[in-house]
């Protein structure tokens, strides 16, 4: 099986060799212990048996199903019996550039922004893909594979293109579960105050001031944001500096007290809880647990990987 544009530090996998996106098919003979990314990561079922374990539990593996994660979110699987799938990673940086016009889009922006922070899902979205659906989804992510070798330079839009098709099939098939709403746009004013809490978390936000921003009433504010994105705006908020912060943690050396306040929580206590509400771990355990040192150096060439390395 070829090798991922993947890099394993310890149990952080990160991209090396200037790749954004990436699909191939894996085999996870008996399992794959915990692990976190600094990636996007999309799993899709595909054969064999198994679990899938989470902050959100212990989820039993079938053909079909399909799990989303965010950067930082932490997994496993276990109990496996050749476990077939697909994996899809792809770079933060692309939701901030390329595919930054998702967010627009009602079902896409829930697939990959609001779904997976909403209903205490912690990061992770996961559905059920039809025989047709999953037959279009593979497609997808095996011409998202034949990209592999091409130069990022010159196939940049060939590799957008490809994983656009992929994740446009799966918010289909998520809005199809009836938890978005086809038709339903997202307000303007939403989005704006998702890009203003963005820009500026270590702000010391409160919902008068982003209200008085946006030239709104905070009560019809958090009625619009909620009715978007599942969550009021100081809990995005919440959301937001939480991952940030997990970034931190696995990508620089600064202390965790400097990290808290940087994401807009002065208080340490207060940023412990935070974090470990969200990650089920506490910041100095999830920076030791998935990390070699005080941060992981990326690879300047890829790793060999083993047939359940990424995952």
């Amino acid at each position: 099986m070829e090798d991922p544009p993947v890099g394993n530090t310890r149990t952080l996998l990160h991209f090396v060799d200037g790749a954004v996106a990436y699909a191939g098919p894996y085999v996870h003979p008996t399992g794959h212990p915990v692990h976190t990314h600094s990636f996007f990561e999309v799993a899709v079922i595909t054969g064999g048996t198994g679990y899938h374990e989470s902050l959100a539990g212990r989820q039993e593996l079938e053909v079909g199903d399909v799990i989303l994660l965010r950067p930082g979110v932490w997994h496993a699987y276990d109990g496996c019996v050749d476990l077939e799938l697909w994996n899809c990673c792809f770079s933060a940086d692309l939701m901030q550039r390329e595919l930054a016009w998702m967010r627009e889009d009602p079902l896409l922006g829930f697939l990959l922004w609001t779904g997976p922070f909403s209903a205490q899902r912690r990061g992770i979205l996961t559905t059920h893909l039809d025989g047709v659906t999953l037959a279009e989804a593979i497609g997808h992510l095996q011409g998202l594979g034949e990209l592999r070798h091409e130069s990022v330079h010159l196939h940049r839009g060939d590799i957008v293109g490809r994983l656009s098709l992929f994740l446009s099939c799966l918010a289909r098939a998520v809005a199809a579960t009836g938890v978005v709403g086809r038709e339903t746009q997202i307000h303007p004013a939403v989005l704006t105050a998702m890009r203003m809490l963005e820009a500026a978390p270590a702000h010391q936000w409160t919902l008068t001031e982003l209200a008085d921003e946006l030239h709104l009433v905070p009560g019809y504010l958090v009625r619009l944001f909620k009715s978007s994105t599942g969550l009021p705006p100081m809990a995005y908020l919440s959301r937001h500096r939480v991952e940030l912060a997990a970034d931190l943690l696995l990508h620089t050396d600064h202390s965790i007290s400097r990290i808290a306040e940087s994401v807009g929580w002065p208080d340490q206590n207060y940023f412990a809880r935070r974090f470990k509400l969200h990650y089920g771990l506490t910041a100095s355990g999830y920076r030791a647990r998935f990390t070699h040192a005080a941060f992981p150096k990326p690879a300047s060439q890829p790793r060999a990987m083993v047939r359940s390395r990424s995952g």
